[in-house]
């Protein structure tokens, strides 16, 4: 579908940070909001107490005043521009946001002391905040989606890289520009359409282009040799305040992977290499966060481990644990330890194959585990031993990676960190039956190892959460 604004210039040329920013706002007086109108229904509750600043210093415990900070962490899948502008995708992220935070409420509720916990109060926050984010976000789809507001566009080089994002772009829905057209400087491709929209001219036409249709940005796909007008006209256009981005950056923000493809064979030294390196003070952090969230893992691990054992014992016998040999970082091996959800022997003639959604291999129990996730849980012993970490690429098995690489470029550049029990290309994508759509998975991957940090590794465990409060397998 083409997108269609008549020429119209955007009232406000609007970007995702910008577009993150305006939602983050909106969020926070939602919940803001919702936090007085919870004390105050609290507090009218109990006829005798009077809504009062004295109330509210004497009977609301301190941590209650950071439940609005709370909510806007479980939120933070939603703040994906994509996501954001979608109604659909914004009524089942809040569904699944209301869901786990009343899950965790309730698993607080239950330990705590007896009637130390406000329910009342923590109920009517959870279902104000809700019904508020919904309104300002369809508020948000309503206003912000609307062609005025989305940047027009054009790409510089209509040849295999612009051609394959015009068609990717075009597929998005709500659509993330108005896409005008191409330039290119090859005679035989000017007048023609590509992906549904013109090829206007070449470089010596693009100033008038751009003044003619309004363009505010420009995307530069051109692989190969370029003429020298053509970079006088980029550098002129930038001069009147039009952006210019490249292809490789644009298709990143907009599928949240590397179009590895369309990529050179020295990517990985040239850009890969140096936008991989991960601060310190996130590693740290990582390191910490995993050892935490192993250590509950491990817990839980314990608690369910004789109920899982026996269920798994009934339906298809010993073992009930599966271990297999994977690759680590740098292509280090380590055992992985996982519930059995395939029948024994499912791999009696030694050759690894890909896991497919409705694999035949898998038992009736398994099929349970897998959809529950519970198969993954003793994959926290892994955690804390540090052969992966909480999110990172699935870890591999040292054959397939062997295969794999020979048929996907930069295939093995998945091993620059550690594997993790969920991640990027888990939760975007998840099975992998083929050789192409493991490409796609480890787009996905290697574009989590350049962009990764705390805050995405939290968005990407609470869309797991919910993909498991779904039975959503990744």
């Amino acid at each position: 579908m083409k997108n269609e604004t008549n020429g119209q210039k955007p009232l406000w040329r609007i970007t995702d940070n910008e577009r993150r920013i305006t939602l983050l706002f909106g969020d926070i007086i939602a919940s803001g909001a919702a936090l007085i109108i919870s004390l105050y229904f609290w507090a009218m509750k109990d006829l005798w107490m009077e809504f009062t600043w004295q109330s509210l210093l004497n009977r609301t415990p301190t941590w209650y005043y950071f439940l609005p900070f709370i909510w806007l962490l479980i939120l933070i899948e939603l703040y994906d521009t994509n996501r954001a502008g979608r109604r659909g995708d914004t009524i089942r992220g809040l569904t699944v946001s209301t869901i786990i935070g009343t899950f965790f409420y309730l698993l607080v509720f239950f330990i705590s002391e007896p009637n130390s916990l406000p329910r009342r109060g923590v109920a009517s926050f959870i279902a104000t905040a809700a019904g508020l984010t919904l309104l300002w976000r369809l508020l948000y789809i309503r206003i912000f989606t609307a062609p005025v507001f989305l940047r027009r566009v054009i790409i510089i080089g209509a040849g295999r890289a612009g051609s394959t994002l015009a068609d990717e772009m075009i597929r998005i829905d709500p659509q993330p520009f108005c896409l005008v057209g191409f330039i290119d400087d090859d005679k035989k491709k000017i007048g023609k359409k590509i992906a549904g929209v013109p090829v206007f001219g070449s470089s010596k036409d693009l100033l008038q282009i751009i003044e003619r249709e309004n363009v505010t940005d420009l995307i530069f796909s051109i692989s190969g040799d370029m003429q020298p007008s053509m970079y006088s006209a980029i550098f002129a256009a930038e001069e009147k305040g039009v952006a210019v981005n490249t292809m490789p950056v644009v298709y990143e923000e907009l599928m949240g992977r590397v179009p590895i493809a369309l990529l050179g064979d020295d990517w990985v030294l040239r850009s890969f290499v140096d936008r991989a390196h991960a601060s310190g003070s996130y590693e740290l952090i990582k390191r910490l966060f995993d050892i935490v969230g192993s250590v509950v893992g491990i817990i839980f691990l314990a608690l369910i481990y004789p109920l899982i054992m026996l269920i798994i014992v009934i339906d298809d016998g010993f073992p009930v644990l599966f271990k297999q040999i994977r690759l680590g970082k740098s292509g280090k091996k380590f055992v992985l330890y996982k519930f059995r959800s395939m029948k024994k022997d499912a791999e009696e003639d030694g050759i690894a194959r890909f896991a497919v959604e409705n694999d035949d291999r898998v038992t009736g129990v398994g099929r349970f585990l897998r959809k529950s996730h519970l198969d993954e849980i003793p994959q926290f012993i892994n955690v804390i031993r540090g052969d992966i970490t909480l999110v990172g690429p699935r870890a591999e098995r040292p054959e397939m990676v062997e295969d794999l690489q020979k048929d996907i470029p930069f295939y093995r550049a998945r091993l620059f960190v550690k594997p993790g029990v969920t991640g990027w290309a888990q939760v975007n994508y998840g099975y992998a039956s083929n050789i192409e759509e493991t490409a796609i998975k480890l787009e996905h991957d290697l574009y989590y190892i350049m962009h990764r940090n705390f805050v995405m590794d939290l968005s990407i465990i609470f869309r797991t959460l919910g993909a498991v409060v779904g039975f959503r397998g990744l």
